[in-house]
């Protein structure tokens, strides 16, 4: 069984107070309580504070460039679906320069999760807004205050029909424990939007603001009941519900591809250059 020491990488460099700190100490937590192994895990990230983690964490990793983390999420699970693949980004990473390709994770359902890191801000490249910024908010780059409508990635989610979504909040350790273990034990893509306090560059969303402003959605929400998970999905401002907002049961990406059904992943796969050749020949 693994332990939390086998987890152990780099020594983090975010700010003190920062809640990346909570979301890797909690993820690790979560890793141990599921018996996962470092070998039997790769993370991908993208650029930014959130694109940090991996190095954080022993385990197979790839750093690649900003928004473009989910390409190379889906194409190492697609390489080896005996891997477990976790995709982690922040709010512009994936939102903004990665959105197309978020979407289109979502309408593919490749089995990746993706874990967001959502400070509202772009807390690496000192502070510009972000997709999910507040209207209204005062940054380095926006001094009349941001004048466009914030992004709802959970409402965008459940419109997708994302096989799984869900919202935490790095100050609730104990909710956001068991939705990573229930996010990572999920078969197809699934979504967990974080809320992460950055305490240098958003002086509006708070620990304390977030600790008033959000909720646990009750037993009596139905997660798989789409209409209803949307409207909850729309609740924002001052009271934002956390938890497993939306879940369904659609077929998984590799169990589709004839390549992968059923079949031995592509690392283990023979191949042949003599076939490709012959393949390559028909084009010419």
């Amino acid at each position: 069984m693994p332990e939390l020491e086998d987890f152990r990488g780099q020594n983090p460099a975010w700010c003190p107070g920062c809640g990346n700190l909570q979301i890797l100490r909690v993820f690790k937590l979560a890793m141990v309580d599921l018996g996962i192994e470092p070998h039997e895990l790769t993370i991908v990230s993208g650029i930014g504070q959130s694109g940090k983690f991996p190095h954080y964490t022993r385990c197979n990793t790839f750093n690649g460039l900003h928004g473009r983390t989910l390409p190379v999420a889906q194409a190492i699970r697609l390489a080896n679906h005996d891997l477990r693949v976790l995709a982690v980004a922040g709010d512009g990473d994936c939102y903004g320069e990665g959105g197309n390709h978020f979407l289109a994770a979502m309408r593919r359902n490749v089995n990746v999760k993706i874990f967001v890191h959502d400070n509202q801000v772009y807390g690496l490249t000192k502070g510009q807004a972000s997709p999910t910024t507040a209207e209204g908010m005062v940054t380095g780059t926006q001094p009349f205050g941001v004048i466009t409508e914030p992004m709802n990635p959970v409402a965008l989610a459940v419109a997708m029909d994302c096989s799984l979504v869900a919202r935490g909040y790095s100050g609730n350790q104990d909710e956001l424990r068991e939705l990573m273990k229930t996010v990572l034990e999920h078969k197809g893509f699934a979504l967990l939007d974080i809320f992460q306090p950055c305490v240098i560059y958003n002086k509006i969303n708070t620990f304390k603001w977030y600790k008033e402003h959000c909720y646990p959605v009750g037993p009596e929400h139905d997660p798989t009941d789409r209409e209803a998970a949307f409207r909850l999905a729309l609740q924002s401002g001052e009271h934002i519900p956390t938890g497993v907002i939306y879940r369904n049961s659609r077929p998984v990406f590799e169990e589709l591809l004839p390549v992968t059904a059923n079949r031995e992943p592509l690392v283990r796969q023979p191949f042949s250059q003599e076939e490709l050749a012959g393949e390559l020949e028909r084009f010419y």
